[in-house]
């Protein structure tokens, strides 16, 4: 089959038979903010209009995110598109109306007396939203007047400066030099190549363009440091406005995460740094170099091997990967792989990556640019991984417990992933083959637990460091990240002086004490595999429950019941464990 027939498009028909439909709720959005506008002030008058403004807010959210997640898709299939342009300004205009709209219920709700609020309760209509009011009642130490949460909310626009700086800096204005690649031609490094260029065989060539990007940072490493003070110094200003003890606990507030649960995944990975510095042995010993070097780090183990996985055959693969949790499960996951549920490849106009969204009581819709390469297959698990939690909570949890938290979220994409690559370590028989696939997981490991956890440690001493008032220079910044690097990675690696510059190019550290959830969310996933391939149908049976939860509960009570203690080092010394397995193979 040629690709991109329409079997290879997504079919967005289930949302919207047409322009027409969707026009329709639009101005049925209007309309539900119309009659919103009946509820600004009144929230304490009585438990029927509390209960009516809550589903009027309610159904509004639901039907601007239809309304929405459709015109974004649309104008995914060809950004060109004049007309799908236009109807997603429309929509995204909208959005920011409802968001601006519905502003008023949090901090109403939290004004009124905690009796008010408790009898309301006693009222079963409200047994729905019991989970959404301890949330919201939760962070009534932490929420201001109406008044003053206006005051703070204009200064967003102000405070977006140090993101969009480096933005701007990192995407637009940063020109790396040439280098010569394998075969002597001049190449530009870009953001797009550099992972691609530190990956070739040719050690020059890694050297070269590990010097070039890092270099540059270097010559403008005090603007870097400047921007990065104001992103921090944000952090601290919001944190203490809204009466938190530090920038880390206002982040982990959000989630209900306990403060234990970060320290708990350094101090277990710390503790368990010699199995990153045995791999860096086996590094230094496969690559047969005197000296192994921070350019040195993303060179491929094993041999090139010329694995072509087309689209038909990684579909194949993910559904025997998968097998191992059932009938059920696998009918649900065959009916979303053959339902036009994905727009599987690359096309001019069309948006690059891949993601999963959904429509609630539509389905699961997923956009790729799927290449034939196992890195593709394992982007459909991930994603297919995301599809399933976001079919099985939508089915069981009401709206607004159908979106799970992003700390639960990326558990499932990682748990199909997982299950994928031990499906395949399990049944591919050729030894360059298994090679390849044992050094594509150590890599998952290094580059989503133990280099993740690095920066968590580099977020919590520049957030230390500024809430200190002391100044966060370039040279104490380049020197904190030199010393992390020279304890993660261990003697057998050169720690160049290049290296020390990396923060400058990592946006996530504008999104202050996110990171870690990628750590997290690894190990559990492993965990969780690890009890479905051991333990079987009870295993099975707690997963599809944590994937049912969706969002109706907070993301370690989920995780809890699912078997897997977060507030506990098991399940981050589990993941562990399997990387030190792997390693021995490799060995």
């Amino acid at each position: 089959m040629d690709k991109n027939t329409a079997q290879d498009t997504w079919q967005l028909e289930d949302i919207y038979q047409n322009q027409e439909e969707w026009e329709r709720d639009l101005g049925q959005v209007e309309t539900l903010l119309e009659e919103m506008k009946a509820y600004y002030g009144k929230l304490g008058e009585s438990a029927d209009t509390f209960f009516s403004a809550l589903d009027l807010s309610t159904r509004s959210k639901e039907l601007i995110i239809k309304v929405y997640s459709w015109a974004r898709m649309k104008l995914d299939e060809d950004n060109s598109k004049p007309s799908s342009q236009a109807l997603f300004g429309q929509a995204a205009a909208l959005l920011t109306r409802v968001e601006t709209a519905l502003s008023f219920t949090a901090p109403e709700t939290l004004a009124l007396p905690d009796e008010t609020i408790s009898n309301y309760r006693r009222d079963h209509r409200f047994s729905t939203y019991s989970h959404y009011l301890d949330n919201l009642l939760r962070q009534k130490p932490h929420t201001l007047s109406s008044a003053e949460e206006h005051i703070v909310a204009s200064t967003g626009e102000m405070t977006r400066t140090p993101d969009e700086i480096f933005k701007m800096l990192n995407n637009a204005d940063l020109t790396f030099p040439t280098i010569q690649d394998e075969e002597g031609k001049e190449i530009q490094v870009t953001q797009g190549n550099f992972i691609k260029l530190m990956q070739s065989k040719n050690r020059r060539v890694r050297r070269d363009t590990f010097q070039a990007l890092y270099g540059t940072y270097q010559k403008l490493e005090n603007t870097f440091a400047s921007t990065l003070n104001a992103g921090v110094k944000r952090d601290i200003f919001y944190a203490k406005v809204h009466r938190h003890q530090s920038a880390r606990s206002a982040s982990l507030f959000a989630d209900n995460i306990p403060p234990a649960v970060y320290d708990s995944l350094v101090q277990t990975i710390r503790s368990n740094l010699h199995q990153v510095h045995r791999y860096m042995q086996l590094r230094k010993k496969t690559l047969g170099v005197d000296e192994l070097h921070m350019y040195d780090i993303y060179a491929p183990l094993a041999e090139d091997v010329k694995w072509e996985i087309p689209y038909p055959e990684a579909v194949e693969m993910l559904k025997k990967g998968v097998a191992v949790m059932g009938d059920s499960y696998g009918e649900i996951l065959d009916k979303g792989l053959n339902s036009r549920w994905i727009d599987i490849y690359e096309r001019k106009g069309k948006t690059s990556g891949a993601y999963c969204d959904s429509i609630y009581g539509i389905h699961p819709f997923l956009l790729m640019s799927y290449q034939d390469n196992l890195g593709s297959a394992f982007t459909l698990a991930h994603e297919m991984g995301h599809a399933m939690h976001f079919y099985y909570s939508g089915q069981e949890q009401p709206f607004i417990y159908s979106a799970p938290a992003i700390f639960t979220a990326e558990v499932a994409s990682t748990v199909h992933e997982s299950l994928l690559m031990e499906y395949l370590l399990q049944t591919v028989t050729e030894q360059d083959k298994r090679n390849y696939l044992i050094n594509y997981y150590l890599e998952m490991f290094r580059t989503t637990i133990f280099r993740q956890t690095m920066f968590a440690e580099f977020e919590t001493i520049i957030h230390d460091q500024a809430e200190k008032s002391q100044a966060l220079t370039s040279h104490f910044l380049k020197e904190a990240y030199h010393q992390l690097n020279t304890d993660y990675h261990g003697e057998e690696m050169v720690v160049d002086r290049e290296i020390d510059i990396e923060w400058a190019r990592i946006p996530h550290f504008y999104d202050a004490f996110y990171v870690y959830k990628y750590a997290t969310g690894m190990s559990a996933a492993v965990s969780l595999v690890q009890q479905i391939l051991s333990k079987g149908k009870p295993a099975v049976e707690r997963y599809l429950f944590f994937l049912q939860k969706g969002g109706s509960d907070y993301p370690l009570n989920i995780l809890q019941e699912a078997g897997v203690n977060m507030t506990s080092p098991q399940p981050v010394q589990d993941a562990i464990d399997r990387f030190s397995s792997l390693l021995n193979e490799l060995e």
